[in-house]
């Protein structure tokens, strides 16, 4: 039987975010991972709320996810403007890296899942160097087409006789959070989608400067970075933010509205808890996977 916890989450357009620091969130992980809890942590930008918004299946992911963080520095700044005016930026790949030497001194087991076997060998070699006292119980780079039902029973097999406490999967948004909405109750660790983080820590690219992340402008070192490939995302995902997060901001600014700022209440979900130590029965919560 678990224990009742709270959880103080405020909503970003249509995003529930939580509204916690650093100590918390990775505290809370590793409770999960030494229970060997099957529970999901995804993080919120500006590109994951605006699709969420329009993306009912997406956004029932990150909603029914046991852990939203403020990934981006704009939603970073609503929940302070909402109310949680100390709310540190928690994003994926800080998380990561953090949660690897705070689990290396308890020798703690993690799974990286996604990406390629050549970012897997160069993320493993980065960790082994930087944390030799944690255990990589696994890696996994899965084909970039939807896995057979066959594929995924050995590959959810995989990772639960390796014993990893943590998956991170680096499948890409919104891949990996409807990956992770359909695993949880049958991985029995904490799976925590990180997106590009795999490819930071690898090495493979160049996270922008400080300065440009403290002041919400790395989405414009990534646009310069990989130009083809992001300016569709941003063209669709910023200019709607603007709308609809300033929409939001106007109104909390007229009503008074500071919800990020009211107590935690008890944590609920559309899951009963006890999923997270069971396998998922014919009316729990199913996405349905996307395709490549």
């Amino acid at each position: 039987m678990h224990q009742k916890s709270f959880r103080h989450r405020t909503t970003i357009i249509s995003t529930q975010v939580d509204v916690m620091g650093w100590d918390a969130a990775i505290g809370r992980i590793s409770d999960w991972g030494k229970l060997h809890e099957s529970r999901y942590v995804c993080f919120s930008n500006v590109h994951s709320v605006v699709t969420a918004a329009f993306d009912e299946r997406f956004g029932e992911a990150l909603n029914s996810s046991d852990m939203c963080t403020s990934d981006g520095a704009p939603v970073t700044w609503m929940l302070r403007q909402l109310g949680a005016t100390r709310q540190p930026r928690l994003n994926g790949p800080d998380l990561m890296w953090r949660y690897l030497g705070v689990e290396a001194e308890r020798g703690g087991k993690v799974y990286f899942y996604g990406s390629t076997p050549e970012t897997l060998r160069l993320l493993t070699a980065r960790v082994k160097k930087a944390y030799p006292a944690l255990t990589i119980a696994g890696t996994y780079a899965p084909p970039f087409r939807p896995s057979t039902p066959d594929e995924d029973e050995a590959e959810v097999r995989r990772i639960n006789d390796s014993g990893a406490n943590v998956v991170f999967v680096g499948l890409g948004c919104p891949k990996q959070e409807i990956w992770m909405a359909n695993h949880r109750g049958r991985i029995h660790a904490v799976m925590i989608g990180v997106g590009a983080a795999f490819d930071f820590h690898a090495g493979l690219k160049t996270r922008a400067p400080e300065w440009m992340q403290r002041n919400g402008l790395e989405w414009a070192y990534r646009l310069c970075q990989e130009p083809k490939r992001l300016w569709k995302r941003y063209l669709f995902t910023n200019l709607p933010f603007l709308v609809m997060g300033g929409a939001q901001w106007l109104s909390s600014r007229i009503t008074g509205a500071r919800p990020a700022s009211l107590p935690p209440v008890v944590a609920t979900s559309h899951l009963d808890d006890t999923l997270a130590t069971r396998p998922p029965g014919p009316k729990d919560f199913r996405i349905s996977q996307l395709t490549s």
